[in-house]
C-alpha cells in the first residue's frame, strides 16, 4: 500500500508540474489568456502563482498582479513580482530597494534571489540594468543555469553595445539545450535588430522547428516580411500565428492590416466588418479599423462607400496622427469618382506633408486626370508642379505642361514653359514646335514675326518630309501671313507653294490671293490669319 500510494503521489505531482509548466509555457509564448486559464486554479503552487502574477502584469492588470504576488511574501520569485509592480507604477526607488533587499538574501550557493532580483529589473523599465547584469553574473558563478543565461542575455540587449554579450549567452544556452525554441526566437530578434535579415530568418526557422506550437517566430517573421515589403509572406506567417496564439483582439487588428498590405482588399473589408461590433474595442482600435476599412473599400471597388468611411475616419482621428499617405489615398479616391477639385485639395495636403516621397507620379496622375476632363488650366498647373518639383523629369512632362497652358489660353505661360523645355531637351522637336505655336498665338495677326525663328528651328529639325502634314501646313500658314504682311514677296511665294503642295485648295492661300487682287483694284482690307485649331 505504501508503494502504491507513493507511485500515485508521484504521478499526481508530475501531472501538476506538467500543468504548471504548460501555464508557464503559455506565458512565455505570450498566450496570456491561456496562461490565465491554466494558472488560476494552481495558485497553491508558489511558482504557478508567480507566473499568474506576471500574466496579470502582461495584460495590464497591475493591481491584481500585486495582490497575487503578496500571497507568497517569503518566496523570492513573488517578492521580485512586487518589485516589478513598483517599476510598472513608476516608483523606481521602491522597486530598486525591493530588488536590493532580495538580492542580499543570496548565499554562497544560493543564486535564486539574485536571479529574481535581476529579472525584476530586466523585464520592466526604470531599474538599474547594470546592477541586474552584475547580479546575473554573480549568480552564474554559483550555478550554470539556463534561466540566468537568458536573463543575462536579455539584460545585455537593454544596454548600449550589449548585443555581442547577449549573443554569447544565447549561444551558451543553445549548446546546452539545442531545442530551445524561445532562445532561437530571441536570437532571431537580435539579428533582426542588427538588420542582418538572413540570420534572423534562419533562427526564426530554427525556432519553428524546435517547437511547432510556438507562435512567436511566426509573428516575428510576419513583422520582418512586412518591413521588407513581402506582404504576402507576412500574411502567410500571420495566419499561422493566429492559429497558434490566443487570437486576441489586437492580433486580429494586426491581421486586418496585413490583409490590406497584402492587397487582399475585399477580404480585409469582410474581416474588419466582422470586428467592428466587438464590445472590447477601444476607441483607438475603432479608429484604426475604420481607416483600414475605408482604404480597403476603395481598393475593393466601392469608392463611394470608401469616401464616406474615410470621412468618418478623418473626423475620428487626431489630426496629428493623419499621415501624408492618408491624404494621398483620399485624393486618389476622389480622382476615381471624378471629383477632381477635391482630389487636388487632398493630394496637395499629402504632398505638403511628405517631404521624402518623389512626387512625380502623384503630380502626373492628377495632371492626366484634369487633362482627360479637358480642364486644361488645372492640368497645366499640375504639370508645372511636377516639373518644378523634379526638373529632371521626362521630356513628355515638359511637353504636356506647354500644351496644356496653350490649350488653356495662357500663351505667355505656354511660351515660357516651352523655353524651359527647349533648354532642358534641345533635340526634342516638339519643344520648338510649342514655342512657335505659343508665340504665333501671341502674335495672332502675324505682324511682329514673334514665331518665325521658332518655326524655322522646328522645320529644320523635322524636315520637309515630316509625316504630320497638318503641323507643317500650320507653320507654313503663319509664315505666309507674316511675309505677306511684311511684303516679302519671295518668301510669300515660297510658303504658298509649300502649302499648296500639301493642300491644293487651301483657304489661306485663296484668301491672300483675293486680298492682293482687291488691293490692286482699290485697297481692300488685309486678311487676318485663321485662328489655330486646338
Amino acid at each position: 500500500m505504501i508503494i502504491v500510494l507513493a507511485i500515485c503521489f508521484t504521478i499526481s505531482a508530475n501531472a501538476q508540474d506538467g500543468t504548471v509548466d504548460n501555464g508557464i509555457k503559455m506565458y512565455n509564448y505570450q498566450r496570456y489568456q491561456s496562461a490565465l486559464k491554466v494558472l488560476t486554479p494552481l495558485t497553491a503552487d508558489a511558482r504557478a502563482n508567480y507566473y499568474l502574477g506576471l500574466t496579470y502584469l502582461a495584460t495590464g492588470n497591475t493591481a491584481m498582479a500585486n495582490t497575487t504576488f503578496q500571497k507568497y511574501p517569503d518566496d523570492p520569485a513573488n517578492i521580485s513580482g512586487t518589485a516589478r509592480v513598483a517599476f510598472m507604477n513608476k516608483d523606481v526607488a521602491k522597486g530598486m530597494q525591493i530588488c536590493k533587499d532580495l538580492a542580499a538574501k543570496s548565499k554562497k550557493k544560493d543564486w535564486v534571489p539574485e536571479r529574481y532580483a535581476a529579472d525584476a529589473i530586466t523585464y520592466t523599465d526604470g531599474g538599474d540594468n547594470m546592477q541586474a547584469i552584475a547580479w546575473y553574473k554573480d549568480a552564474l558563478t554559483k550555478g550554470d543555469d539556463i534561466d540566468v543565461h537568458i536573463g543575462l542575455a536579455d539584460a545585455n540587449r537593454k544596454v548600449p553595445g550589449g548585443g555581442g554579450e547577449a549573443m554569447n549567452n544565447y549561444d551558451a544556452i543553445i549548446e546546452k539545450n539545442p531545442g530551445n525554441s524561445l532562445v532561437y526566437t530571441r536570437i532571431g530578434d537580435l539579428w533582426y535588430e542588427a538588420r542582418t535579415y538572413p540570420s534572423a530568418l534562419d533562427n526564426y526557422a530554427k525556432a519553428k522547428a524546435a517547437d511547432s506550437t510556438n507562435p512567436l517566430p511566426y509573428k516575428a517573421l510576419a513583422k520582418a516580411y512586412r518591413v521588407s515589403g513581402s506582404y504576402q509572406k507576412a500574411l502567410e506567417n500571420m495566419k499561422v500565428y493566429l492559429r497558434l496564439s490566443d487570437n486576441t483582439l489586437s492580433d486580429k487588428i494586426e491581421y486586418a492590416e496585413n490583409l490590406y498590405q497584402a492587397q487582399s482588399f475585399c477580404d480585409a473589408v469582410s474581416y474588419v466588418n466582422s470586428l467592428m461590433n466587438t464590445p472590447e474595442l477601444t476607441q483607438p482600435q475603432k479608429i484604426e479599423l475604420t481607416g483600414i476599412l475605408g482604404y480597403s473599400q476603395g481598393e475593393c471597388g466601392d469608392s463611394i462607400t470608401a469616401l464616406n468611411t474615410l470621412h468618418t475616419y478623418f473626423q475620428m482621428q487626431d489630426p496629428k496622427r493623419i499621415k501624408p499617405g492618408d491624404y494621398l489615398q483620399l485624393g486618389k479616391l476622389y480622382l476615381k469618382v471624378g471629383q477632381l477639385d477635391s482630389a487636388g485639395v487632398y493630394y496637395n495636403k499629402g504632398i505638403a506633408g511628405d517631404t521624402a516621397q518623389n512626387k512625380t507620379d502623384i503630380y502626373r496622375t492628377i495632371a492626366d486626370a484634369f487633362k482627360a476632363k479637358k480642364d486644361y488650366c488645372k492640368s497645366a498647373d499640375w504639370y508645372n508642379n511636377l516639373v518644378k518639383a523634379n526638373p529632371g523629369t521626362q521630356a513628355g512632362d515638359y511637353a504636356w505642361r506647354s500644351i496644356m497652358y496653350y490649350y488653356c489660353g495662357s500663351y505667355d505661360k505656354a511660351l515660357a514653359s516651352s523655353n524651359e523645355y527647349v533648354a532642358k531637351y534641345p533635340t526634342q522637336p516638339s519643344a520648338p514646335y510649342w514655342q512657335a505655336r505659343s508665340a504665333a498665338a501671341i502674335d495672332s495677326d502675324a505682324t511682329t514675326g514673334g514665331a518665325v525663328a521658332y518655326f524655322n528651328t522646328w522645320l529644320t529639325l523635322v524636315g520637309p518630309t515630316y509625316d504630320k502634314k497638318n503641323d507643317l501646313k500650320g507653320a507654313y500658314e503663319y509664315l505666309l501671313y507674316y511675309y505677306y504682311n511684311t511684303k516679302d514677296k519671295d518668301n510669300e511665294k515660297k510658303y504658298k507653294d509649300l502649302i499648296l503642295a500639301i493642300d491644293p485648295t487651301n483657304k489661306s492661300v485663296q484668301q491672300i490671293d483675293e486680298a492682293e487682287k482687291a488691293e490692286k483694284a482699290g485697297g481692300a482690307k488685309k486678311p487676318a490669319p485663321a485662328k489655330s485649331k486646338k
